[in-house]
């Protein structure tokens, strides 16, 4: 897509003057009208979660954790918090599910892999934490002790081992180590995150926009800059999930609908292209920034990003 610094400043900043406003067509110019008053907003939930996950009220927080989980059921952030809420109450059985989730859906996530680890080796499946702890290691070896998490990989491997040594008679319930950044700071990541973007610089982009995500929850403006940042990086399938899963919470998303049919030519589907450019002109048609963008893509036969 064309360089478009003034614009993405100002969507993000229109977007997130109320950091947890559920915004339609956010994300990549402009914004659309609300969604009806029955659509469901997953932050909302997400929200009541962390802030009763940061009570120590993990009983209410595993109810709305549960409600984002069905809404949004490949959230890596919500079900790892919703496993984690469990485990706050040594309720290891229903921690598996979630936290099972959590990795499939976020491989590299460190607490969800310790989490897992320590809960499967509560439940006296010892070859299956023994699996966590290689994984971890191989993050570890990964890293060389120079990443960001070098101590957090380090100390998830102890506590996984520790944990399959102890076995299944420590049934003790585990407090959970994860601090969830506070609401308040949203919008200036969020700000942050769209300038890093525009100085080209995706990686740092993907990890504010990654602290927005846990701050926020699965909110479609930023799942929908996650994809684009992705996508800058040639990494193709997290870029397509991170856009259906915006697509997935808000179906007219207007930026998610444009940047996935962009998508869609990187990768040849012009016929795909062509169908979210059918729905753009569905939802906004005439002097719709994202029709125009998308159009000029599909007429010059764009196959790579520019």
């Amino acid at each position: 897509m064309r360089h478009r610094s003034s614009l993405f400043i100002a969507a993000a900043c229109a977007v997130f003057i109320a950091p947890l406003a559920f915004a339609a067509g956010g994300g990549g110019g402009g914004s659309s009208a609300p969604p009806s008053q029955s659509a469901y907003d997953p932050t909302v939930d997400y929200q009541k979660g962390a802030d009763a996950f940061a009570s120590g009220k993990y009983d209410d927080a595993a109810k709305a954790f549960k409600k984002v989980v069905s809404a949004v059921p490949k959230n890596p952030q919500a079900n790892y918090l919703l496993g984690a809420s469990y485990m706050a109450q040594g309720d290891f059985s229903r921690a598996m599910k979630p936290l099972e989730a959590a990795v499939r859906y976020d491989e590299k996530m460190v607490d969800a892999r310790r989490d897992l680890g320590i809960t499967q080796a509560k439940l006296g499946k010892a070859e299956k934490a023994t699996e966590q702890a290689a994984a971890l290691k191989a993050m570890q070896e990964g890293c060389a002790g120079t990443c960001p998490d070098a101590a957090k990989l380090a100390d998830a491997v102890a506590k996984v081992e520790a944990a399959i040594t102890a076995g299944p008679q420590a049934q003790n319930a585990v407090e959970p180590e994860v601090r969830l950044a506070s609401a308040e700071t949203l919008d200036a990541t969020y700000v942050a995150a769209v300038g890093l973007i525009n100085e080209h610089r995706y990686e740092a982009a993907i990890a504010k926009l990654d602290a927005a995500l846990w701050a926020a929850g699965p909110h479609p403006d930023v799942l929908t800059y996650l994809g684009f940042a992705n996508r800058k990086l040639k990494r193709y399938d997290a870029a397509e999930s991170y856009y259906r899963e915006a697509l997935a919470i808000s179906p007219a998303h207007r930026g998610a609908l444009e940047y996935y049919g962009e998508l869609k030519l990187e990768r040849g589907d012009v016929a795909g292209a062509k169908a979210h450019l059918a729905k753009l002109e569905a939802i906004c048609g005439f002097g719709c920034h994202e029709v125009d963008e998308l159009k000029r893509w599909i007429a010059a036969g764009r196959s790579s990003a520019s």
